[in-house]
Protein backbone atom coordinates (compact mmCIF):
# COMPACT_ATOMS: atom_id res chain seq x y z
CA UNK A 1 0.00 0.00 0.00
CA UNK A 2 1.78 3.56 -0.86
CA UNK A 3 -0.15 7.02 -0.11
CA UNK A 4 -1.47 9.03 -2.82
CA UNK A 5 -0.07 12.41 -1.65
CA UNK A 6 1.48 13.11 2.50
CA UNK A 7 -1.37 14.32 4.81
CA UNK A 8 -2.87 17.58 3.38
CA UNK A 9 -2.05 18.81 6.82
CA UNK A 10 1.95 18.08 6.69
CA UNK A 11 1.29 20.07 3.15
CA UNK A 12 0.67 23.32 4.72
CA UNK A 13 2.38 23.72 7.94
CA UNK A 14 -0.51 26.46 8.90
CA UNK A 15 -2.85 24.27 9.08
CA UNK A 16 -0.56 21.39 10.91
CA UNK A 17 0.67 24.28 13.42
CA UNK A 18 -3.73 24.97 13.66
CA UNK A 19 -4.51 21.28 14.12
CA UNK A 20 -1.82 21.14 16.50
CA UNK A 21 -2.79 23.90 18.75
CA UNK A 22 -6.51 22.89 18.41
CA UNK A 23 -5.13 19.52 19.95
CA UNK A 24 -2.75 21.17 22.45
CA UNK A 25 -5.61 23.27 23.60
CA UNK A 26 -7.53 19.93 24.60
CA UNK A 27 -5.12 18.16 26.07
CA UNK A 28 -4.94 21.10 28.43
CA UNK A 29 -8.69 20.83 29.12
CA UNK A 30 -8.28 19.05 32.12
CA UNK A 31 -10.19 15.52 30.45
CA UNK A 32 -9.17 12.39 31.05
CA UNK A 33 -6.02 11.41 28.65
CA UNK A 34 -7.50 8.13 28.79
CA UNK A 35 -10.89 8.95 27.32
CA UNK A 36 -9.29 10.94 25.00
CA UNK A 37 -7.97 8.12 23.93
CA UNK A 38 -10.33 5.81 23.72
CA UNK A 39 -12.98 8.27 22.13
CA UNK A 40 -9.85 8.85 19.65
CA UNK A 41 -9.39 4.83 19.24
CA UNK A 42 -12.98 4.42 19.03
CA UNK A 43 -14.02 7.40 16.11
CA UNK A 44 -11.20 5.99 14.42
CA UNK A 45 -12.63 2.36 14.44
CA UNK A 46 -15.90 3.33 13.21
CA UNK A 47 -13.99 5.52 10.12
CA UNK A 48 -11.90 2.77 9.15
CA UNK A 49 -8.91 4.93 9.60
CA UNK A 50 -5.89 2.49 10.16
CA UNK A 51 -3.11 4.91 10.72
CA UNK A 52 -5.33 6.51 13.76
CA UNK A 53 -6.40 2.92 15.09
CA UNK A 54 -2.68 2.09 15.09
CA UNK A 55 -1.61 5.57 16.93
CA UNK A 56 -4.39 5.02 18.86
CA UNK A 57 -3.07 1.81 20.89
CA UNK A 58 0.27 3.06 20.82
CA UNK A 59 -0.45 5.95 22.60
CA UNK A 60 -3.07 4.02 25.15
CA UNK A 61 -0.69 1.45 25.67
CA UNK A 62 2.08 4.31 26.66
CA UNK A 63 -0.48 5.06 28.71
CA UNK A 64 -0.84 2.30 30.80
CA UNK A 65 -3.73 0.70 29.21
CA UNK A 66 -4.49 -3.10 28.91
CA UNK A 67 -5.00 -5.42 26.44
CA UNK A 68 -8.61 -6.19 27.46
CA UNK A 69 -9.43 -2.84 27.19
CA UNK A 70 -7.34 -2.07 24.09
CA UNK A 71 -9.45 -5.01 22.57
CA UNK A 72 -12.80 -4.34 23.76
CA UNK A 73 -12.98 -1.25 22.43
CA UNK A 74 -14.88 -2.13 19.85
CA UNK A 75 -17.13 -3.47 22.15
CA UNK A 76 -17.78 -1.68 24.90
CA UNK A 77 -21.36 -1.77 25.41
CA UNK A 78 -20.99 -5.02 26.05
CA UNK A 79 -17.64 -5.09 27.38
CA UNK A 80 -16.83 -5.43 31.65
CA UNK A 81 -14.03 -3.22 31.36
CA UNK A 82 -15.58 0.29 31.28
CA UNK A 83 -16.49 3.01 33.85
CA UNK A 84 -20.03 4.34 33.17
CA UNK A 85 -18.12 7.61 32.13
CA UNK A 86 -16.21 5.85 29.85
CA UNK A 87 -19.06 4.77 28.11
CA UNK A 88 -20.83 7.77 28.33
CA UNK A 89 -17.94 9.16 26.20
CA UNK A 90 -17.80 6.23 23.97
CA UNK A 91 -21.31 6.78 23.46
CA UNK A 92 -21.47 10.50 22.09
CA UNK A 93 -18.60 9.60 20.46
CA UNK A 94 -20.27 7.37 18.25
CA UNK A 95 -22.91 8.98 17.79
CA UNK A 96 -21.19 12.20 16.50
CA UNK A 97 -19.21 10.45 14.32
CA UNK A 98 -22.71 8.58 12.86
CA UNK A 99 -24.05 11.66 12.17
CA UNK A 100 -25.68 11.04 8.81
CA UNK A 101 -27.19 7.63 9.88
CA UNK A 102 -30.18 9.23 11.86
CA UNK A 103 -32.56 12.00 11.59
CA UNK A 104 -31.42 12.66 15.32
CA UNK A 105 -28.11 12.44 15.09
CA UNK A 106 -27.06 13.09 18.77
CA UNK A 107 -30.20 12.09 20.77
CA UNK A 108 -30.87 13.86 24.18
CA UNK A 109 -30.21 10.55 25.69
CA UNK A 110 -26.74 10.17 24.20
CA UNK A 111 -25.84 13.83 25.43
CA UNK A 112 -27.24 13.64 28.85
CA UNK A 113 -25.85 10.80 29.95
CA UNK A 114 -22.67 12.30 28.68
CA UNK A 115 -23.82 15.50 30.55
CA UNK A 116 -24.31 13.22 33.74
CA UNK A 117 -20.24 12.30 34.02
CA UNK A 118 -19.17 15.59 32.85
CA UNK A 119 -18.53 18.93 33.11
CA UNK A 120 -19.71 21.61 30.61
CA UNK A 121 -15.83 22.26 30.04
CA UNK A 122 -15.11 18.41 29.19
CA UNK A 123 -18.14 18.46 27.26
CA UNK A 124 -16.72 20.30 25.04
CA UNK A 125 -13.26 19.04 25.28
CA UNK A 126 -14.56 15.57 24.37
CA UNK A 127 -16.79 17.61 21.38
CA UNK A 128 -13.54 18.60 19.94
CA UNK A 129 -11.62 15.15 20.76
CA UNK A 130 -14.12 13.72 18.65
CA UNK A 131 -14.33 16.11 15.82
CA UNK A 132 -10.47 16.18 15.86
CA UNK A 133 -10.21 12.55 15.53
CA UNK A 134 -13.00 12.87 12.57
CA UNK A 135 -10.56 15.21 10.91
CA UNK A 136 -7.70 13.44 11.35
CA UNK A 137 -9.17 10.33 10.00
CA UNK A 138 -10.98 12.09 6.69
CA UNK A 139 -7.53 13.38 5.93
CA UNK A 140 -5.53 9.71 6.20
CA UNK A 141 -8.03 7.90 4.79
CA UNK A 142 -9.03 9.93 1.69
CA UNK A 143 -4.83 10.20 0.80
CA UNK A 144 -4.33 7.01 1.70
CA UNK A 145 -1.76 7.18 4.24
CA UNK A 146 -0.22 4.00 5.75
CA UNK A 147 -0.65 2.86 9.44
CA UNK A 148 3.01 2.48 10.56
CA UNK A 149 4.70 4.28 8.33
CA UNK A 150 3.46 8.13 10.13
CA UNK A 151 5.26 6.44 12.90
CA UNK A 152 8.69 5.92 11.64
CA UNK A 153 8.53 8.88 9.83
CA UNK A 154 10.30 12.79 10.49
CA UNK A 155 7.31 14.36 10.91
CA UNK A 156 6.23 12.18 13.61
CA UNK A 157 9.54 12.12 15.34
CA UNK A 158 9.06 16.47 14.74
CA UNK A 159 5.09 15.85 16.05
CA UNK A 160 6.13 14.36 18.92
CA UNK A 161 8.34 17.05 20.43
CA UNK A 162 5.74 19.40 19.05
CA UNK A 163 3.14 18.08 21.42
CA UNK A 164 5.68 17.12 24.54
CA UNK A 165 6.69 20.90 24.63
Amino acid sequence: MQSRIKNPAMLFPDAMQAALALSSAVEKSGLSATIRGLVHQRVSQINGCSVCVDMGWRKLREGGETDERLFAVSAWRDAPYFTDAERAALGLAEATTRIADRSDPVPDEVWDEAAGHFTERDLAALTLTIALTNLWNRLNITTRQVAGEWVKSAAATEWRETVEK
